[in-house]
């Protein structure tokens, strides 16, 4: 399979459309337009993967069973292996309520990060309303507005967990209570590190506000970088003035070894997102079994 499919992306790759020896660019272009809503080719690629996530699990697991189908058993071994890393973050009490979120974002995330590998991505060209050449599908994660948007779901999410399962007292006890114990500290001491933890607390509020920044531009550095990278390597032969038939080959061949650079990245990255959102749900709202009712 993996031979076939690298052989297909070789010829679509030596047959494609247009290639720009601009680099990628750092916005998302605009292919059609409903009213004033810019239809882009990141929202494009988006609505594929969102449809094709929901076609592929519907048809390995059509009807549950006990006696799992192999389709059934794919799904139900990515699901487990999902809460075994995510259930002792969030605790117990909270794994359920926010597990459709975490793992929606990680297969979501996953899946858009590894489109930009499939074969015609980035190298099929379309002119665009303005009669420019421009990719007609581009991965929805190399779009800062994708990103951005997954980031500020996962912390409006957020703020619903920590509200909903902690609560108002435990929050404010979390960002500026006094983490000494009046018992073990001299008075004086435990006053004192009262107001260092006060002060602690605000810049905790600082921390929080950026967070949807800092999620979104990880991930959309990451990703952009990556298609950046394999967009250069594309285009050696041509950088380099080789003749056109090597330079054909050289599109086949060169980037490959990043292809699969790109596969861990897309990985690492679809997991450190879900695992960030499940540290910032597990620190107010995870506090030992022990605690939880």
């Amino acid at each position: 399979m993996l031979k076939v499919l690298c052989t297909f992306w070789f010829f679509l790759s030596a047959i494609h459309l247009h290639a720009s020896s601009d680099g990628v660019s750092i916005t998302a272009q605009p292919l059609w337009y409903v009213g004033n809503l810019p239809i882009t080719n990141s929202m494009v690629t988006s609505w594929v993967v969102s449809l094709l996530l929901i076609v592929i699990v519907k048809a390995l697991v059509s009807k549950p069973s006990l006696v799992p189908s192999r389709g059934q058993l794919v799904v139900e071994y990515v699901i487990g292996g999902l809460r075994d890393i995510v259930e002792p973050i969030v605790g117990r009490r909270v794994f359920f309520p926010a597990f459709w979120l975490l793992s929606g974002l990680f297969v979501f995330i996953l899946v858009n990060n590894l489109s930009g590998l499939l074969p015609g991505v980035g190298t099929l060209y379309t002119k665009d309303l303005h009669g420019d050449w421009t990719a007609f599908i581009r991965p929805g994660n190399a779009d800062l507005n994708m990103t951005f948007a997954l980031a500020a779901v996962a912390n409006i999410a957020w703020l619903y967990f920590i509200f909903r399962y902690a609560g108002p007292k435990a929050i404010l006890k979390d960002w500026f209570g006094n983490k000494a114990n009046k018992g073990e500290v001299h008075w004086g001491m435990f006053y004192f590190l009262g107001v260092i933890f006060l002060l602690v607390g605000f810049i905790e509020i600082v921390s929080i506000a950026f967070r949807p920044i800092s999620l979104s531009f990880r991930l959309f550095g990451n990703v952009f970088g990556g298609e950046s990278l394999l967009h250069s390597m594309f285009e050696m032969g041509n950088r380099l003035g080789a003749p056109a038939w090597l330079s054909d080959i050289m599109m086949g061949v060169v980037p490959l070894p990043f292809y699969f650079l790109e596969v861990l990245i897309g990985i690492v990255q679809a997991l450190v997102f879900m695992l960030l959102v499940s540290v910032y749900i597990g620190l107010i709202c995870n506090h030992g079994d022990g605690e939880e009712h």
